[in-house]
């Protein structure tokens, strides 16, 4: 067993691109400043406590969620459905009509 542990994974960043009224942007980086952190991390935080205490959006997700599950379990028996039918389709010849002629 190592004596120090592994630094904690840091999370995938992405790049978000936004625009903002100029008192806003104003407000942002006072926070920032506030906090000796930075703009990014502020909004960061700021939108993980909003999405944490938005109860309405929770149970959103939560449907979408129970949605996404419920198409993924119908899809997956459509699929196993469709595996016991043949792969090539069966060509039949055509039928005598009684004048010779096929239909």
């Amino acid at each position: 067993m190592s004596v120090l542990k592994a630094p904690p994974k840091q999370p995938k960043n992405a790049t978000l691109q936004v625009r903002v009224d100029e008192e806003l942007k104003l407000k942002l980086d006072e926070y920032a400043e506030f906090l000796d952190s930075t703009a990014a991390y502020v909004v960061s935080e700021a939108l993980k406590l909003v999405f944490n205490k938005d109860v309405e959006f929770k149970k959103w997700l939560e449907s979408r969620s129970t949605n996404s599950k419920k198409s993924v379990v119908l899809a997956a028996s459509l699929t196993a459905e469709n595996a016991n039918e043949p792969s090539v389709p069966v060509v039949r010849p055509p039928k005598a009509n009684g004048n010779g002629l096929f239909k």
